[in-house]
């Protein structure tokens, strides 16, 4: 028996092939069932996010598993074999392994080194151990990866670039109070736009840093409720929900801080939109030490609209690495 991973992810589909092969929580069940039903697996584990879905499983014929996995992809997925395979991609072996491994460093993310990808990986492994379908092979293949993920984070701090948008973002919004971040966010509202890896990664920071609500836009509302079903189950106490991208100019004046990370090619909020938001929450007297922090670059943009006493804009460059939601 060998090890066989197929899947799909960031790398290998367009956003608009990932948003519709996304699987649920039921979906996962019955796919992990039918690939032991399926002759060639005796194992079997799905891990699935906003960006990836891969099967790996423990097959006795390697091109009869291919065919058997990604047939069975496609079914559960809801996305045609056809229009699935050119982006589907296939590793073996020690290649499957050292997929694994690299995936749970954080190397495969979209936003490298983002560290939500070990708990997905443990999710993983609880429901294959849960439904029966996670043996010995998966059992130690998972477990083992969860060690080397582990181990990356703490001995390399890869996961700090992922985190360097939002925590910039922050800390200019903090600086010209000479305040700690955590004494600005608290009692804050943020918004966040986007429901990907990066989007995750920074509604993480948000909630970590001890805002009191976060509202997450997207245009696809199951990936939406996804992320705030996360944010609520985060331990930090932070107030979760979810809106569609209609709701964004509402929302915008509300909120104090505002973080969009989309597969957009350009801006998703302008300074117009921060404008007009600051506008309808009344006027705000000029004041060059108040102001609120605009950090953009590439497709990621993070913005905080600010209270009716702060009209200035600090902009600096990042790299957002793909489309990201």
């Amino acid at each position: 028996m060998s090890l066989l991973v197929v899947g799909l992810s960031h790398r290998s589909a367009p956003v608009s092939v990932l948003e519709r092969a996304s699987l649920s929580a039921d979906a996962k069940v019955k796919l992990l069932h039918d690939t032991l039903a399926a002759e060639p697996a005796t194992e079997a584990a799905v891990l699935a996010t906003c960006n990836r879905i891969e099967l790996y499983a423990d097959v006795d014929k390697f091109h009869a598993g291919v065919a058997e996995l990604s047939t069975l992809l496609a079914l559960h997925s809801g996305v045609a074999l056809e229009e699935l395979t050119p982006y589907l991609y296939v590793h073996y072996e020690d290649r499957a392994v050292h997929h694994l491994f690299s995936v749970a460093c954080g190397l495969d993310s979209m936003v490298v080194g983002e560290g939500q990808i070990l708990g997905q990986i443990k999710d993983a492994l609880a429901l294959g151990q849960e439904l029966h379908t996670a043996g010995r092979l998966i059992n130690d293949l998972f477990q083992q990866a969860l060690r080397v993920g582990k181990r990356a984070h703490s001995e390399t701090g890869i996961d700090r670039a992922g985190q360097s948008l939002v925590t910039f973002g922050l800390e200019q919004l903090a600086l010209p109070g000479g305040e700690p971040v955590a004494d600005w966010a608290a009692g804050k509202r943020a918004l966040v736009i986007g429901a990907g890896s990066m989007s995750s990664l920074a509604a993480a920071t948000l909630a970590r840093v001890g805002v009191a609500e976060i509202v997450v836009a997207n245009r696809t509302a199951e990936r939406a409720e996804r992320l705030v079903e996360i944010l609520r189950a985060s331990g930090t106490g932070v107030v979760a929900r979810a809106v569609g991208m209609a709701g964004v100019a509402d929302e915008l004046t509300r909120v104090d801080v505002a973080v969009s990370c989309t597969g957009a090619t350009g801006l998703v909020l302008t300074a117009e939109d921060v404008s007009a938001a600051l506008a309808e929450r009344g006027p705000a007297p000029a004041s060059p030490t108040e102001a609120p922090a605009q950090v953009s670059g590439g497709t990621a943009t993070a913005t905080a609209p600010a209270t009716a006493t702060a009209p200035a804009t600090v902009t600096g460059a990042v790299t957002a690495p793909a489309p990201l939601a």
